[in-house]
């Protein structure tokens, strides 16, 4: 090739990187409120990593905050464009007049486990023992189980057991040390739980469905503003497509999984197995949040979780749930 042609070619392709560069710069970013150390940073990083994002038309920024109240502040604040939490928040914020609505997450959601050698095999083993619980009493998982147990024992297991309540770090240790009998954690934790020989007697999902609720509803999903989403039409679909892609491939590809996998703070193999099922396990199917279901689930939980859960509510909002036309 003429050294002349080589300079020409070499002009082109300098020229088009420059072009590049500014192009990326100008792609809308979506800023979403985030923990460093949570699982939802696995879904953001797959989407970032493999380039879902600028597929969609966006850049998908992590925001590193110090917790979920801060999250839900930059949220309430608008310095995120979106964060995960579960749709009663939502529902709460909503009713207030924040026009939140939510695109389903997960329905990821735990059970009751107990150590390997427990005499305990059913829920009705647990009467006159402690039960450790992570996230307060108005936990949605604990009452579920408490809706299972009346109806189903006859009898509330709040009212036939000793509680402790806790963050899930200390109720895994709880469960592990042999402070509690049972333990009721966040489906992360009682992933590790089972990983290190713990055996759940009956799940959340299990006890949801015995009460003719429907366990596929997704209980965590992406926050969004009607303002922001009239705003930005395609940037919320992308946002739903790219959240839908990241989940397909995770759901199939071990290999991504090997990518995350630094991030995923397993102490072994075994939690790292227990992990990465446990999540694909959450995986809603796509489509719509069904709104009388989730009226159901909440109405069953409002019973026994009273003010304290709902702010007050007494049905879910008209367009909580949004999912792209």
């Amino acid at each position: 090739m003429p050294f002349s042609r080589r300079i020409a070619l070499l002009a082109g392709a300098a020229a088009l990187a420059g072009l590049a560069r500014p192009a990326l710069a100008q792609t809308p970013a979506i800023r979403i409120g985030t923990l460093e150390n949570g699982t939802v940073t696995w879904e953001i990083e797959t989407i970032r990593r493999r380039g879902l994002d600028t597929a969609n038309g966006f850049r998908l920024q992590p925001m590193i905050l110090a917790g979920n109240p801060a999250t839900q502040v930059a949220m309430q604040g608008a310095e995120v464009d979106t964060i995960v939490s579960d749709w009663l928040w939502v529902a709460q914020q909503r009713a207030r007049g924040t026009g939140f609505r939510f695109l389903p997450y997960s329905t990821a959601v735990g059970g009751v486990m107990v150590p390997a050698q427990s005499p305990v095999r059913v829920l009705a083993d647990l009467r006159g023992k402690k039960i450790g619980i992570a996230g307060g009493p108005v936990d949605k998982s604990w009452l579920i189980l408490r809706a299972w147990s009346r109806e189903k024992l006859g009898e509330d297991l709040a009212d036939v057991t000793q509680q402790v309540f806790g963050a899930p770090p200390m109720i895994l240790n709880a469960a592990e040390t042999g402070e509690v009998d049972a333990a009721i954690n966040f489906w992360h934790f009682q992933a590790r739980m089972q990983a290190r020989g713990m055996r759940e007697i009956i799940s959340v999902e299990t006890a949801a469905g015995d009460l003719g609720l429907d366990p596929s509803t997704p209980l965590l999903g992406y926050v969004l503003r009607d303002d922001w989403i009239a705003a930005n039409p395609a940037l919320a679909a992308g946002l739903a497509r790219a959240s839908r892609a990241a989940k397909d491939l995770l759901a199939q590809d071990d290999a991504a999984w090997d990518e995350l996998r630094p991030i995923m703070q397993a102490g072994d193999e075994a939690e790292f197995q227990a992990l990465k099922a446990g999540w694909r396990a959450g995986i809603p199917a796509p489509g719509p949040v069904d709104a009388a279901n989730a009226q159901r689930m909440f109405a069953t939980m409002a019973e026994l979780g009273g003010d304290e859960l709902t702010g007050g509510l007494s049905a879910l909002p008209e367009g909580l749930f949004w999912w792209p036309e």
